[in-house]
């Protein structure tokens, strides 16, 4: 269960758009176990497999006392809409309003390829399309209207994490298949 290192803001990775999972396999399962791992040390809501510099598509969550976990997922939105505060692992301390779909559908597989669906609602679905914009390379940010963009960019240069030479970073034991990460 070891925990990795949480890539920041600026980091490639994280504008990546992931690759499906092929194998479920056991390295798909340390993956997970990683993720949940990484995850519940930040601590945090969610952790998307690209914020380890894993360019796949899987994430977890942790919300309501639940853990879970996510392979390939395919959501279904709701029209109804919900404003919340939002922050994110790799943009340490930077919290703002951002708007997203009232409740969710989430279509995917578990680590052993089993099929699942997640329904959830506020806190739950905010979570898990959060993690499933990591996976499509898009940040809580690029959410954001034009004011509190320019506002949460203005905070992220001027935050002491942004623009500090980065820690060397071991590379990932889990298979990218040729992504270059």
């Amino acid at each position: 269960m070891p925990i990795q290192p949480i890539r920041l803001f600026g980091d490639p990775v994280l504008r990546k758009p992931a690759l499906e999972v092929v194998d479920f396999d056991k390295e798909l399962r340390k993956l997970v176990e990683d993720l949940t791992d990484t995850m519940l040390d930040a601590p945090g809501a969610g952790l998307a497999a690209p914020q380890i510099g894993v360019g796949l598509r899987a994430f977890t969550w942790y919300v309501d006392g639940e853990v879970g976990h996510l392979i390939n997922p395919r959501l279904e939105l709701s029209a109804e809409l919900q404003d919340g505060l939002e922050g994110c692992l790799s943009l340490p301390e930077l919290t703002y309003e951002c708007q997203r779909a009232m409740s969710v559908v989430a279509h995917g597989f578990d680590m052993h390829g089993e099929p699942v669906t997640i329904q959830g609602s506020d806190l739950l679905a905010r979570a898990i399309q959060h993690e499933t914009d990591h996976l499509d390379g898009v940040l809580f940010i690029d959410r954001l209207d034009t004011v509190a963009r320019k506002a949460a960019m203005k905070e992220i240069r001027e935050s002491e994490w942004f623009g500090l030479e980065r820690p060397t970073v071991k590379l990932s034991p889990h298979a990218t298949r040729g992504l270059g990460i």
